[in-house]
């Protein structure tokens, strides 16, 4: 078969491809994908609470936490007065550890004006709360040389590894029982077992300021700390408009 190609095949060819690159120039361009990425809608950051089963408030505050940056960047505690309970996190919202807690005798959210300068024995029972609110809080010795986290110094709170108490108080006996109703019983400090103090908390604080939020029991979380709720915030956030 020949390969020489005829003087009107060529001009044939010729012109069929000048058509064809008119055509392409003259080409509406390719519908660009949108990026998906660009103006999605962005989902609320949470606190992550592993195997944790936290109460609604605690899980709430602790959201709000992450989500808004209330904590700074620093490890953070939610302090559950109703539950009894202690929840520690690292600067990323993730849940470090959580243990049972003994907290002050009396139910309330203040703490009496001057109660951090006063001899213990001249502290009446009804005296006797743990303050609610959002503190920043170090590491620091107590008189006998023993690693506390100072939570208010101005009201004398801290939290420390559970103290022996009198022998009727039962300490380390209320903080071993599932019910959270027996652990009310300190002058306001938040004790916890030993070996969480050493192991979650003292290290979450080392080196590190934090924030300790110590939950209400008689006023909302959003009466004290100016919560929101994530998924809200989100949805009005992604709105459009």
């Amino acid at each position: 078969m020949s390969t020489m190609m005829g003087k009107g095949e060529l001009v044939l060819c010729l012109l069929l491809s000048c058509l064809a690159g008119q055509s392409a120039v003259g080409a509406e361009p390719a519908a660009q994908q949108p990026d998906l990425a660009i103006g999605s809608a962005k989902e609320p950051k949470r606190a992550q609470f592993g195997q944790e089963l936290p109460s609604q408030v605690a899980r709430h505050v602790a959201d709000w936490a992450v989500d808004s940056g209330d904590h700074g960047g620093m490890p953070f505690v939610i302090v559950d007065k109703v539950d009894a309970k202690v929840f520690v996190f690292d600067a990323k919202g993730q849940l470090r550890g959580a243990a049972s807690a003994l907290l002050g005798l009396a139910i309330g959210d203040d703490a009496v004006p001057g109660i951090g300068q006063r001899p213990l024995s001249s502290i009446r029972p009804e005296e006797r709360t743990t303050s609610a609110g959002r503190f920043v809080a170090s590491l620091d010795r107590n008189l006998q040389g023993k690693e506390i986290l100072w939570v208010d110094y101005d009201t004398a709170i801290s939290m420390h590894p559970v103290v022996a108490g009198s022998v009727k108080e039962r300490r380390a006996d209320r903080l071993s029982t599932p019910s959270p109703k027996d652990n009310r019983i300190s002058y306001g400090c938040i004790n916890v077992p030993f070996s969480f103090f050493l192991s979650v908390v003292s290290p979450a604080f080392t080196g590190t300021d934090g924030i300790v939020y110590v939950l209400p029991e008689t006023r909302s979380a959003r009466q004290v700390f100016g919560t929101y709720d994530v998924e809200e915030h989100a949805r009005a956030r992604n709105a459009p408009g």
